[in-house]
């Protein structure tokens, strides 16, 4: 008995034709940038000039951070031991988790949360609404996400977004209420607690449209250029079954250069 096909939308495959979302794959080469194919894979639509040049923007400010993150150590560790690329890939690719990269996916539910109980809110609403959950989180124990980091007191990625998402005109209001919820933590807490990269990620992917479900994948997607980087590095310049110290490393790259 013939069965009936299983479905899909998102790719057609026929002789000689390629298409995404209906998009011919031959007329989105050399017309469209990787980070708009994947915002037409993610989204369904292809990006507009300024979303396409933000959401490109973000996937470079996540390339890399150097040699400390869990999931480059992973990835070190793993091909250290011999894992060949795909190995090393998987390890690293697999130690993004809630508590590594899952920091951007909690900001935005805590934004959408913020924006779901502050309907037809007025400003000061608005900032009693963020102080109570800002203090109930805390109450609880459970770390506010997309604030502070472990070497960066002014992000630059932070910076350069932001001011992006101002240009192109992606400040809008999920860009305001993280600004007003990192006013109000600094002030529950009495220090200040800037937004980090992973905040300003949060904002900007609810700001183009990209649910919370996605934000792991974006930061995968965006890491791991870094991660083969890092693994190519292992394989060719340091010993076997070396023990890595996350910590005691130096740089013994290229200095700084001039603003592109």
């Amino acid at each position: 008995m013939k069965t009936r096909p299983w479905e899909t939308k998102i790719t057609e495959i026929q002789e000689n034709e390629i298409r995404i979302h209906g998009y011919a794959i031959e007329d989105l080469m050399g017309k469209k940038s990787f980070a708009e194919t994947a915002f037409l894979l993610f989204t369904g639509k292809l990006p507009g000039r300024n979303e396409g040049k933000l959401f490109e923007s973000m996937m470079v400010a996540c390339a890399d951070h150097g040699v400390t993150p869990p999931s480059t150590l992973a990835a070190l560790t793993a091909v250290s031991t011999g894992a060949p690329l795909n190995g090393g890939l998987a390890a690293g690719i697999l130690s993004i988790n809630e508590f590594h990269g899952g920091a951007i996916e909690n900001s935005m539910k805590f934004l959408l949360q913020l924006k779901e109980r502050s309907a037809n809110c007025n400003d000061s609403e608005l900032r009693d609404i963020a102080a109570d959950m800002v203090k109930s989180y805390r109450k609880q124990g459970v770390r506010l996400s997309g604030f502070g980091h472990r070497i960066h007191s002014k992000d630059p990625r932070t910076v350069k977004l932001f001011a992006l998402a101002k240009e192109l005109g992606f400040s809008g209001t999920y860009v305001d209420s993280l600004v007003l919820v990192q006013d109000v933590l600094s002030g529950v807490t009495g220090k200040s607690v800037p937004v980090n990269v992973d905040g300003a990620l949060g904002a900007l992917l609810l700001e183009l449209g990209i649910p919370p479900e996605h934000a792991n994948a974006f930061f995968i997607m965006s890491r791991v250029p870094g991660l083969i980087a890092h693994i190519f590095e292992e394989q060719t310049l340091q010993k076997k079954m070396r023990r890595i110290d996350p910590v005691n490393h130096i740089y013994t790259g290229e200095g700084a250069k001039k603003p592109i």
